[in-house]
Formats: C-alpha cells, sequence, structure tokens
C-alpha cells in the first residue's frame, strides 16, 4: 500500500522547483498521437509476440492511457538505458515501461504516477534443494536484468524512495545482469549449471515457471516495489496530466481488468 510518505516523495522527485518548460502536451495535442517507450525483452509486461508485435501487460496499459487521452499511440522500445537515463530531447512523451522509482533514477526522470506494486521473488531451478530462501545466495550466481532494481538489491546497494530500509540477509553474491528472458533460460537448465538463482518480478516468475515448468519461487518475497510511469524532466504540466489519467485509469477499474486479463489477478489493489 502507498503511504502518504512515499507519495509526498515521489512528487518531490516529479515536480522539481525550477523546470523547463516542455510544451509536450501541446505536442500530444497537436500531432493528435504520444510517443510510449518501453522494453520488448521483459514478458509478461512488454515483448514480441508470435505475429512480431509488441505486446503485454505495459504495451495494453499504454493503449489505454492514450484513448484515455483521445490520441494515437506510437510504440518505441530504444532500450532501458536510454529510457531510464532521461535526457529525451522530445524524442518521446512518456515511458510505460515497469519502473521502480528510486533516488538515483529521480535525479534524472520524473515518476508522476505510480500504477501497480508487485513483489519481488527469487527464483530457483525447480530441482534446487541448497537454496530455500534469499539468506542462501551467498557467493551465488543470481541473474538479474541489466540496470533493474533487482540487480540493485543483489548488489545490496538499493533504496526506494519513502519504504523502510530494505534488508539484505546475504552477504556477497556474483550478480549476472542481461536479458531476464535469457536469464531464466539458462537457470531452467539446471541448478548451477549457468544459474543458481534469478531475482526477478512476481509477475515475470509466473509467467517463466508456466513457461519452462522448471521453475519455482523459494521463501518470502523479498521486497514491496512499486511501479510509477516515466517521465522525462522539466514539464510539470504533463506530469501532472499523466497523473490525472492514470488515476482515472486506476479508479476506472480499467488497469485492473488489464491486470486480470495478464495476471489472473489484480496488481493494482495495493496502490493508493
Amino acid at each position: 500500500m502507498m503511504t502518504p510518505r512515499i507519495l509526498a516523495l515521489i512528487v518531490a522527485f516529479s515536480f522539481p522547483a525550477v523546470a523547463v518548460a516542455g510544451g509536450t502536451l501541446d505536442r500530444v495535442r497537436a500531432k493528435g498521437e504520444v510517443v510510449d517507450v518501453l522494453v520488448n525483452d521483459y514478458p509478461p509486461f512488454g515483448f514480441i509476440n508470435d505475429n512480431n508485435e509488441l505486446d503485454g501487460f505495459d504495451v495494453d496499459v499504454a493503449k489505454a492511457f492514450a484513448e484515455k487521452l483521445g490520441v494515437k499511440l506510437k510504440l518505441e522500445t530504444p532500450g532501458w538505458e536510454a529510457i531510464i537515463g532521461g535526457k529525451w530531447a522530445g524524442r518521446w512523451d512518456v515511458a510505460i515501461s515497469s519502473a521502480t522509482p528510486t533516488e538515483e533514477r529521480a535525479k534524472v526522470v520524473n515518476f508522476p504516477a505510480i500504477y501497480y506494486s508487485l513483489p519481488a521473488v527469487l527464483v530457483v531451478n525447480k530441482d534446487e534443494t541448497a537454496i530455500q530462501s534469499v539468506k542462501d545466495i551467498s557467493g551465488k550466481k543470481v541473474g538479474v536484468g541489466t540496470g533493474s532494481s533487482y540487480e540493485a538489491y543483489v548488489n545490496r546497494n538499493f533504496v526506494i524512495p519513502g519504504q523502510p530500509a530494505i534488508e539484505f540477509p546475504f552477504d556477497t553474491v556474483e550478480a549476472v545482469p542481461g536479458d531476464e528472458t535469457v536469464n531464466f533460460q539458462n537457470l531452467a537448465l539446471g541448478p548451477g549449471v549457468r544459474l543458481d538463482a534469478i531475482v526477478a518480478s512476481a509477475g515475470t516468475a509466473q509467467g517463466q515457471i508456466e513457461a519452462t515448468g522448471k521453475l519455482k519461487v523459494v521463501g518470502k518475497p523479498l521486497f514491496a516495489e512499486p511501479n510509477a510511469v516515466v517521465t522525462d524532466k522539466g514539464d510539470p504540466e504533463w506530469d501532472a496530466e499523466v497523473a490525472r489519467v492514470v488515476k482515472e485509469l486506476r479508479d476506472d477499474g480499467t488497469i485492473a481488468k488489464i491486470s486480470e486479463k495478464w495476471f489472473h489477478t489484480d496488481i493494482t489493489k495495493d496502490v493508493e
């Protein structure tokens, strides 16, 4: 559940005291199009389906976002580092791409609206017996998405603004950053063959467990992870509009319905 303190911090990060006029909303209205960026290798949130089309939870949320704005949607996939690095220079308007707000990221991009929350979990091969919880990953090879909050977590330097300090009940871990789909394929080869475990979102883990039949979640959820829409710095009017639209999509149940489609549960219910 999003506490008032968390929301206050998100607002503080999203609306700097001094902002350069951006004109994003005027541009979107004039073009009749909003450009959303996301990653295409993060199933079930964003991926290329069998018809060679972008698909997933985030894609459906982006479609609903554009419809609520009354404009067409254009999707682009410049890569995670480009998205989260800021300085978009007007190339893109918004990123609905499952981004966790952190203090470091908030220095270069804004997080005007939380749209869902999922726990992070520890995944191992179904035949793994030595790893029963996150306490057992010390010295192990743990797969994580490159530049993700999970990479920061296993490196023991992860902080979520407004939330209590995260515990790291393990010693040094050999983080193995990379494409998450490839990481799961490697873990499915067997315990310790290429990886010992993976830290990922519960949603991603569920999809990969069902797809491979060779993985399982062990232990308790590691931490609660709010996920936010991202915008570039410098346009408070656009941030306010993004926040308004996302709130409407949550209030009218649109995002909840999309969540039920992809996860068979409402992953928006712990967001206030």
